[in-house]
């Protein structure tokens, strides 16, 4: 098992920039939030509604398709059919989609937070600076839970929020990629030297 871990955290090493460019575009993305929250959560909604109609109409000529094949075929013409209306709510009802985007976010920060915990216990045993993923793991359950207890916050200041949310989640995992990355240089130095 902690074989399997090692090798996990090697691989992150490897690809420490990853990790921190993610980092970087969560500073962006927080940047740009807190600068211009209307138009960031006018954004959000208008990304969210394209997605949910591209994929839409996919799942149902997906699901067409299949339906001389399949017995099931109608599951994916439901999922399409309720993904289409889930963007034209999103467009012609913006106000409507943001509210569901709050409730998505809090649900997608609290479980992004548990598991970036779970995460940081287990690196515990392989690496030294693990708590900057536990650091972020908790600031993104304390956010989500924020956000699912006062929605009605207004949707403008919950962008704030999420814009320094993004800035500090950023912050924490640039931290991490530098922990990664001077673990994998150290690493090579090993095996250069071993040689």
């Amino acid at each position: 098992m902690n074989g399997r871990l090692e090798q996990g955290v090697a691989t992150l090493a490897k690809y420490w920039w990853a990790i921190a460019l993610r980092g970087v575009l969560a500073i962006l993305f927080g940047v740009l939030a807190v600068l211009m929250p209307g138009l960031t959560l006018y954004v959000l909604v208008l990304l969210f509604g394209a997605y949910a109609l591209v994929e839409g109409v996919f799942n149902v000529v997906a699901a067409i398709r299949r339906r001389q094949t399949e017995t099931h075929w109608w599951t994916l013409l439901l999922e399409g059919v309720v993904s289409i209306l889930a963007g034209l709510i999103a467009f012609f009802m913006p106000g409507l989609a943001a509210l569901w985007l709050v409730y998505l976010l809090a649900a997608w920060a609290i479980l992004t937070g548990i598991l970036a915990i779970a995460a940081a216990i287990r690196l515990r045993k392989v690496i030294t600076g693990e708590f900057w993923l536990g650091l972020g793991g908790v600031l993104s359950l304390i956010f989500g839970l924020f956000i699912a207890i006062a929605p009605g916050a207004g949707a403008l200041s919950l962008v704030w929020w999420i814009g320094g949310y993004a800035i500090i989640f950023g912050v924490t995992l640039i931290a991490l990629a530098f922990r990664l990355r001077s673990r994998s240089h150290g690493s090579a130095g090993r095996v250069a030297h071993a040689t």
